[in-house]
């Protein structure tokens, strides 16, 4: 969640620390500091508050030297202060450091220090880290790290700066990504990928409890007993500008723009619009697999949970297989009955979210078959999964999912439609008619981007309400719930979402005078049915605005606003009819005046639980 950045090279480190901070800032943070080394001294300058604040110390008391790293910091231990953020250094002033993570023995280990003597000015854990690797430090880095590493519990990845080797970064990261890489002017670490690729495309994605050496010459690898190793590294094919904003005033409006090619680029690395064909080498089962295989679960976090609800209504639909779906979060902690022939699906922008990671790790110590439906080439999930779908979204920067969403989705679907003709359940016929209904989705959804007129014109006139309920049914509840996650998350609009069925079951009794009502109806064969809840809601006060696919007369009549997707397979559907549904939150949260992309107590990447 927070974000590391480190340079040491040839060039002054300070523009660079600060430029890679920014790229990171999408990430959450509520504090930044900086560390170099200027010849003499390891100089730290750190402020509560936006990088803006750091930046303007920074330009009042410059910073000179070629080897520093930096750190935004999203509070987790402490409040939000200038003395708890980061970088952190050792009583001795031996070193400095930044950390990711949470260290869950960070009190027994600060008793112990305690009692050796050791005082501490901050409520941080990091600040144990450092107080550790300096009192074992010795003038050797590489055993003091090795030895506190394995003295600590929980999740880090760590930069440090020591005083007696000033031209060098050590770096270490467990159950928190890391991803280091060298350029033509020295080498680099950062916590994501973004903050890099100014500088170099070839990246290495460190492993738990391993040991880089970053110096202006080159990046030495150890193990997490000291002994060196070799590592390969990852070309990342990212288009620069994709994780700039360009023209668009917020992240989240260019990443919307970007969907119609986001979701084309993904489709097409699984199958042909020329010819309607599924890629079949593309996906992790052959026939020889197909009889064993009884039961799919697909696990999440937040939209990628809400993108895995759609793929169980897909794997249900053409595999016909018994599917789940449970969130990550809740998956770790069940006591589950692994059973032969499961296979697991685990969804992931990131590639490394803490709960899924360890979803994943639990079904693979079960001896579970893991496939990984993830957008980071190299990331953790990617590595560690049996088996990699990857989505094409490109960089997603800010923090409310758009793209990725719509791309898993869509990995998801064409997933279950090979599965599907796999185990006979769904002809090649169906199969090539359904292909090229998806090669007609950009086209059909870059008309509703161009219409968004209409839905800023909406939002302006309702971005007043305190409330905002969500219904549907069938795949429009699963619809539905991404729909409201975008809108509570960047607007702080309380919304949620209901299946429509649901209503008389209580739900219907916070319907009020002028409470705002979105009805997904994408289904046909369920328009009656939920429009005779539009209508219980509407006779209660409701206004209702309705997303329909296609003409629907039955739901016209009960509703005071209809958007419409074009008419399609209802199975597709959601891939347009997500459109309006983000670009009605984008707009609200506009007009309210939020912080789009990085709104309050959210950040992009969740590492830790």
């Amino acid at each position: 969640m927070c974000g590391i950045v480190g340079y040491t090279g040839c060039n002054e480190a300070a523009p660079i620390l600060l430029e890679g901070l920014e790229t990171l800032a999408y990430r959450g943070y509520d504090s930044a500091g900086i560390a170099v080394w200027d010849g003499e001294n390891i100089v730290m300058k750190k402020e509560k508050g936006q990088l803006a604040n750091l930046k303007a110390i920074v330009a009042r008391e410059p910073v000179f030297g070629a080897c520093g790293i930096g750190h935004t910091r999203w509070a987790t231990h402490g409040e939000p202060s200038y003395i708890n953020s980061h970088p952190h250094g050792d009583a001795k002033k031996q070193l400095v450091l930044v950390h990711n993570g949470i260290i869950e023995n960070y009190i027994r280990l600060k008793e112990m220090l305690t009692e050796r003597g050791l005082r501490f000015v901050s409520d941080t854990d990091t600040e144990v880290i450092a107080q550790l690797i300096g009192d074992i430090y010795k003038g050797d880095p590489i055993p003091a790290i090795t030895k506190a590493i394995h003295m600590l519990e929980g999740s880090f990845a760590l930069a440090i700066l020591f005083r007696d080797d000033p031209n060098r970064i050590y770096c270490v990261c467990k159950d928190s990504p890391m991803v280091v890489g060298f350029g033509k002017d020295g080498a680099h670490i950062a916590s994501d990928i973004p903050a890099m690729l100014s500088y170099t495309r070839d990246v290495t994605f460190m492993g738990d409890k391993q040991i880089a050496v970053l110096s202006p010459e080159g990046i030495a690898f150890y193990d997490e007993f000291g002994s060196p190793i070799d590592k390969g590294c990852t070309h990342i094919d990212w288009d620069l500008d994709a994780a700039k904003k360009g023209s668009y005033e917020h992240f989240m409006m260019k990443e919307i723009c970007e969907e119609p090619v986001a979701f084309r680029k993904t489709a097409e690395q699984y199958v042909s619009f020329k010819t309607g064909r599924i890629k079949a080498d593309c996906f992790p089962w052959s026939e020889e697999d197909i009889p064993s295989l009884r039961r799919i679960r697909i696990v999440g976090c937040g939209t990628a949970y809400h993108a895995g609800l759609l793929g169980k209504k897909y794997f249900s639909e053409f595999a016909r297989i018994p599917v789940e779906a449970e969130i990550a979060s809740e998956f770790r902690y069940s006591d589950h009955i692994f059973e032969e022939g499961e296979l697991l699906f685990v969804i992931s922008q990131s590639g490394e979210t803490a709960d899924t990671i360890a979803a994943m790790r639990m079904a693979k110590q079960a001896g579970v078959r893991t496939v990984a439906v993830c957008n980071v080439i190299g990331s953790t999930i990617a590595r560690e999964a049996d088996d990699v779908l990857f989505t094409y979204a490109g960089p997603e920067i800010a923090v409310a999912a758009t793209k990725s969403y719509l791309t898993q989705a869509t990995v998801l679907f064409i997933a279950a439609l090979h599965l599907g003709c796999m185990r006979g359940k769904v002809s090649e016929e169906t199969a090539a008619e359904l292909i090229s209904q998806l090669a007609l989705i950009p086209d059909s959804m870059q008309r509703l981007i161009d219409g968004r007129g209409e839905i800023q014109y909406y939002a302006s006139r309702e971005f007043s309400e305190k409330h905002v309920f969500f219904i549907g049914r069938g795949i429009d509840s699963a619809l539905a719930m991404e729909a409201a996650l975008k809108l509570k998350e960047i607007s702080y609009i309380h919304s949620e979402a209901y299946a429509a069925g649901e209503l008389k079951h209580g739900t219907i009794a916070l319907i009020e005078e002028g409470t705002l009502v979105v009805a997904l109806v994408t289904q046909k064969r369920l328009a009656a049915k939920t429009a005779s809840n539009i209508e219980e809601v509407r006779v209660r006060g409701a206004n209702v605005l309705a997303i329909t696919n296609g003409n629907m007369p039955e739901v016209d009549s009960h509703c005071a606003k209809v958007w419409r997707i074009e008419e399609m397979n209802e199975l597709i559907a959601p891939f347009c009819a997500i459109i309006p549904l983000q670009l009605f939150a984008y707009y609200m949260a506009v007009q309210k005046g939020c912080p789009v992309d990085k709104p309050r107590n959210l950040a992009k990447s969740v590492t830790v639980e």
